[in-house]
């Protein structure tokens, strides 16, 4: 493989996890994203399985007693692993160019939420009954492109939860779709034994990064971190966009 190539999917890797020790979510909107263009998306998706896995293990463990509805927590997650397998299905099926535009419609869908910063919350009764169908569709776009934050993000936002149960939630989320997804991509011969030494491989510069992001967070404003990531992943899905039209 071009040294150079796995040197910049580390940086992004990295860079994912410096997003994920900043705000505590979102670290596959930056790596998958940049190892797409680099690569291919079934590689990217597969890369990150077990980083992704890990990191939200280590965060759900730590803040599990934060969790305050676990009942919404189980048929959200659920949902999302059902969806995270259809997904599975849908990234070994689909031509190269139409899962790179799923992945910038992703991303640009996620910066039109950052942007947008909703003030209302939704309430209680409501995202009770949209658990199911918003997990469905999160995991949906997990499975097929790696990334559900558009959905999965924007939904718990909405519910105004405190940064602890937010992370406890969202952790339970990506578990249970990871999951699914791991066995799923063996089984359809994405996640190759090659690429799953690789995605343990990942595992280093993700959680390197993570420390970073904290620092960040602690001695620069939030408007500003923010600033330039939303800069750096518009640059990202525009060019996915460019590179899937040619």
């Amino acid at each position: 493989m071009d040294p150079l190539s796995l040197f910049l999917s580390a940086l992004a890797l990295a860079l994912g996890g410096v997003l994920k020790g900043a705000v505590g979510a979102g670290s596959p909107v930056v790596a998958v994203p940049i190892i797409s263009l680099l690569y291919s998306v079934p590689f990217a998706v597969s890369v990150f399985v077990l980083p992704n896995l890990l990191s939200n293990l280590w965060q759900g463990w730590q803040f599990r007693k934060h969790l305050a509805s676990p009942r919404f927590a189980v048929i959200f997650a659920l949902a999302g692993a059902v969806g995270a397998g259809v997904g599975s299905v849908m990234l070994a099926a689909l031509p190269a160019d139409l899962l790179m535009l799923i992945v910038a419609t992703a991303v640009l869908g996620y910066i039109g939420f950052r942007l947008a910063r909703p003030n209302w919350q939704m309430q209680k009764e409501m995202s009770e009954r949209l658990a199911a169908p918003v997990g469905f569709l999160g995991g949906l776009l997990q499975g097929a492109g790696g990334i559900s934050a558009p959905v999965s993000v924007t939904f718990l936002n909405a519910l105004k939860l405190d940064r602890p149960v937010f992370i406890a939630t969202i952790s339970i989320f990506f578990l249970a779709m990871s999951a699914v997804q791991i066995p799923t991509l063996i089984a359809l011969g994405i996640l190759t034994p090659e690429r799953l030494g690789l995605s343990i491989l990942a595992f280093l510069p993700l959680f390197g990064g993570m420390p970073v992001g904290a620092w960040l967070a602690r001695h620069f404003s939030r408007e500003t971190f923010d600033r330039v990531m939303l800069i750096l992943l518009a640059t990202i899905a525009f060019k996915l966009i460019w590179s899937a039209m040619l």
